[in-house]
């Protein structure tokens, strides 16, 4: 077990908490008295948890969620304008021309093979909903929403929404919503597609744990190679789309999982998966 994993376990007073049971990594932004707004200790930590997560081959599902009555209220911006914090005037002058985004939340995120489902909690804003829009699963409570009120800050949406939001909405709605700024409840979420679940807020995380425990269950090698085929194949051509995914299948016949998958289901019981 790494340094960073056990003191995400043992401070509970940490900004991000991390947690493994069962196969599914829970990873809590823990920062209530702030809403969960992101500071650069922040998100440091929630890189390496969720780089942690991918490697881990206990890992088969993640679920990243929050504390308190907020998912995620975007970047914390009591500290930047106190002079302090991420987009502060004193770290806006030392900002390098030369960044490094392969290690940012938002980027591993999109390139994790680990299913990932986003618990929104409560409302997610600015950077916390490009962080959701990041996850392959959204689960919202009843009560949470979604704020895309970036141009009302003067930024854009700058953590990937703005490449999100038209594949998975469309061109027209994605323009409405980032040009206007506007909120959303959890229901007009469900119904425009931004959410793929909504529960009673008392439910979410019973209800986010039991989709992770189905994802779970499944052969993890054939889980982890669907997520990479479908993140390829938003760039590739059908033709070879399908020359990558029979290329991938050639190698999961080969593995003890496939000879489970079929045995199992002969036997009418079920599986027991190993990812080997």
């Amino acid at each position: 077990m790494s340094e960073t994993l056990t003191q995400a376990r043992a401070d509970q007073s940490a900004e991000v908490l991390y947690d493994v049971a069962g196969g599914v990594a829970t990873i809590t932004l823990n920062r209530p008295e702030r809403l969960n707004t992101i500071s650069g200790p922040m998100l440091s930590l929630l890189s390496k948890l969720l780089l942690q997560a991918d490697a881990d081959p206990e890992v088969r599902c993640v679920i990243l969620t929050g504390t308190g009555r907020a998912f995620c209220a975007g970047l914390d911006l009591v500290s930047a304008t106190s002079g302090s914090g991420i987009g502060s005037e004193s770290q806006v002058s030392n900002i390098s021309v030369d960044l490094d985004l392969k290690t940012a939340p938002p980027t591993v995120i999109f390139n994790m093979n680990k299913p990932t489902i986003c618990a929104l909690n409560g409302s997610a804003a600015g950077y916390g909903l490009d962080t959701a829009l990041g996850c392959d699963i959204r689960m919202m409570a009843q009560g949470a929403k979604l704020a895309a009120a970036f141009v009302k800050r003067g930024i854009v949406p700058e953590s990937g929404g703005t490449w999100f939001l038209p594949r998975l909405i469309g061109w027209s709605k994605a323009a409405e919503l980032i040009f206007t700024g506007r909120t959303l409840t959890a229901d007009e979420s469900l119904e425009m597609g931004l959410a793929t679940h909504v529960v009673p807020d008392a439910d979410l995380m019973t209800e986010a744990r039991k989709l992770a425990d189905e994802i779970a269950a499944n052969a993890p090698l054939a889980v982890q190679s669907a997520k990479r085929l479908m993140r390829m194949g938003l760039n590739e051509t059908f033709n070879d789309h399908v020359h990558h995914v029979y290329l991938q299948f050639l190698q999961l016949i080969r593995t003890q999982d496939f000879r489970e998958g079929m045995t199992s289901f002969l036997e009418k019981r079920p599986a027991d998966f190993h990812g080997r």
